[in-house]
């Protein structure tokens, strides 16, 4: 079988030949650029240095060689411009980042403002901070904060995606489905309780969704219009293709969601269910992807009647994500993508032998009966011994032929 055949079988919820497995195809299942450097070091392979695609969490896109050798099945098409205003569309430059060359988009552009610590600018505005020796960037800009009338939020400019960004991402799409034969993740966006968090600041954020409800229904309003209107003019460029496509909204803490299950129906689910049940009721080949960290489970119900298909990271060390109860609970309908390996825990402080236990016993709970894609939970960050991150996917790998149902 191709990726693209194990995907959509499992998908679809039937039991593939092989496991499907995903190493770097989106933005929470990727790797930090500093890790992957000393992957590629591990595996004594000689590349080009990598493309740091994402500049938000300073995530490596996978070359060709590494994707093969851990058994990748996903490939990513990118939005034109993933992060703080800067597009991947004008080309790369070779950077340094502690002291090994990588590949930056053209436009970024961190201005250094003391020790170490630093800003990127969009329009004039700092939006992004680094402070020195951090991993990723923080947004510090939000540019709702403050708003106390529909009109107020009005004013904030606010568009759908340009001809330049529908092309481009239709360019890339076509590409890979051409040239590869991996499943192909699209990120479409769609954040509702996420976008509310940045674009206001958390504390605006949450009191006004208690206080001031119809100001945050006005505004979510506006924003899943601007939703609407780029799936409806990027889907029939992009459908035949068969993407999965990956929205986003993190909805929970390691310990409990950050709403009850009553605000997220009263407040974020009709948005979420405009959006999901769109590409459900229009292009039910694009399955509905929603990447949402934490414990989540109790939404988990609503999630899937908003039109969820697939849930990623499965955030197996948060309250309530026990593999076996999700599997058994909702793994007739819901597919998961993601839980098989722990890298808070195992994978960072864990010896090779516990990796790949504990994948084998993942893999075991998640994998009969399709319905799951196999990475670990959220990105790998530096630190995380490579003779780990090979134990991980080696022991996916080894399972690919069914090895669950020898399992069992």
């Amino acid at each position: 079988m191709t990726g693209r055949e194990r995907v959509r079988e499992t998908l679809n919820h039937r039991e593939p030949e092989e496991l499907a497995i995903d190493f770097g195809g989106m933005r929470s299942t990727g790797i930090h650029v500093l890790a992957y450097l000393d992957l590629v070091r591990g595996l004594g392979m000689s590349l080009p240095p990598p493309k740091l695609y994402d500049v938000f969490q300073q995530l490596a896109e996978p070359q060709r060689e590494v994707l093969e050798r851990l058994g990748g099945d996903v490939v990513q098409a990118h939005q034109r411009v993933p992060a703080f205003g800067i597009p991947i569309s004008e080309g790369w430059k070779e950077i340094r980042m502690r002291g090994q060359p990588v590949m930056a988009p053209r436009a970024y552009n961190p201005v250094d403002e003391g020790g170490g610590n630093e800003y990127l600018y969009q329009n004039g505005v700092k939006w992004a901070y680094k402070p020195a020796n951090s991993l990723y960037f923080d947004q510090v800009a939000h540019p709702y904060q403050g708003c106390e009338t529909p009109a107020d939020v009005d004013a904030v400019p606010l568009a759908p995606m340009t001809e330049e960004d529908l092309g481009f991402i239709e360019e890339g799409v076509r590409h890979l489905y051409e040239t590869t034969d991996k499943a192909i993740l699209l990120p479409v966006g769609g954040n509702i309780f996420e976008a509310g968090q940045l674009d206001f600041g958390y504390e605006d954020f949450f009191v006004n969704i208690l206080a001031e409800k119809d100001l945050m229904h006005h505004y979510f309003n506006r924003l899943t219009d601007v939703y609407m209107r780029n799936l409806e003019n990027l889907l029939p460029r992009v459908a035949k293709y068969g993407p999965v496509l990956q929205f986003g909204d993190d909805l929970g803490t390691q310990q409990a969601p950050q709403i009850s299950p009553e605000m997220y129906r009263e407040m974020i689910k009709p948005y979420h269910a405009r959006q999901y049940r769109y590409v459900r009721d229009h292009y039910p080949d694009c399955k509905v992807f929603l990447h949402c960290c934490g414990a989540v489970e109790p939404l988990i119900p609503d999630l899937i009647d908003a039109g969820v298909e697939v849930l990623n990271p499965v955030q197996v060390t948060a309250r309530g994500m026990d593999p076996r109860h999700l599997k058994r609970e909702y793994g007739a309908t819901l597919s998961f993508w993601g839980g098989g390996a722990r890298t808070q825990t195992t994978m960072l402080t864990g010896t090779p032998e516990q990796n790949r236990r504990e994948t084998r016993e993942l893999v075991e709970i998640f994998a009969p009966g399709g319905g799951y894609v196999f990475t670990q939970v959220h990105n790998i960050q530096p630190g995380i011994p490579v003779e780990n991150i090979l134990a991980v996917y080696d022991t996916a790998q080894s399972m690919r032929k069914r090895g669950w149902a020898k399992a069992r």
